[in-house]
């Protein structure tokens, strides 16, 4: 899970809130930066000496993360990480979520529970208490997470975004026209949805690879 997109989900909101006046259907789709990570994820030092040389690699390039989301309000807490997650399940919640209109809250209480409270996204447990807190029914997630359903339309929507040259995030689709690379500030992502506004929304892709 990358740190800048809990950044970007900050500067969204202050472009939403710039642009208050028109009314915008915000998606959240799934990606992953490393999909080699294992279903039960794998332990955090290991995974920072893998991806930064260690912990003091990490440290250094976390700097800058820290400073960003200080300025928003995020108190980084990369200490208190013990577990690298693959994140298809996290994803599979935030899908469903969509569902119930919930996926912003939800979105919010995953960052939550991993940047700042240090918590494992590849517990089941975990997954369903933070779906539960942001407002969905506990038990049709807990029985959803523990089944197979979603996992390879979750899959298919992650190839199609790679299928689609999304190579890294956060990366904003603003109606289906341009692409924002980045964490990118909230006049940018603002100027981006006011530009569509003008022009006119294209359609969503098929959720499959073709």
């Amino acid at each position: 899970m990358c740190p800048w997109c809990y950044i970007g989900k900050r500067r969204l909101e202050q472009a939403l809130a710039a642009t208050a006046a028109v009314d915008i259907d915000v998606r959240w789709r799934p990606f992953q930066l490393d999909a080699t990570i294992p279903e039960g994820g794998m332990d955090r030092q290991e995974y920072l000496a893998n991806k930064f040389g260690g912990a003091e690699g990490a440290a250094e390039v976390y700097k800058s993360v820290r400073e960003a989301g200080a300025a928003e309000d995020i108190p980084f807490n990369f200490e208190g990480i013990t577990r690298s997650p693959n994140t298809v399940n996290a994803h599979r919640v935030i899908r469903w979520s969509h569902s119930v209109g919930l996926q912003d809250q939800v979105v919010e209480g995953l960052f939550k529970l991993y940047f700042i409270d240090g918590g494992d996204l590849t517990d089941n447990d975990a997954l369903v208490e933070a779906a539960g807190a942001a407002g969905m029914d506990r038990e049709i997630v807990e029985r959803l997470i523990n089944s197979d359903a979603d996992i390879e339309e979750t899959k298919n929507e992650i190839a199609l975004a790679q299928k689609m040259g999304v190579t890294g995030v956060p990366t904003f689709i603003v109606g289906q026209k341009y692409a924002i690379v980045g964490a990118q500030g909230p006049e940018i992502i603002a100027g981006a949805i006011a530009k569509v506004m003008e022009e006119g929304v294209q359609e969503l892709p098929e959720e499959r690879p073709s």
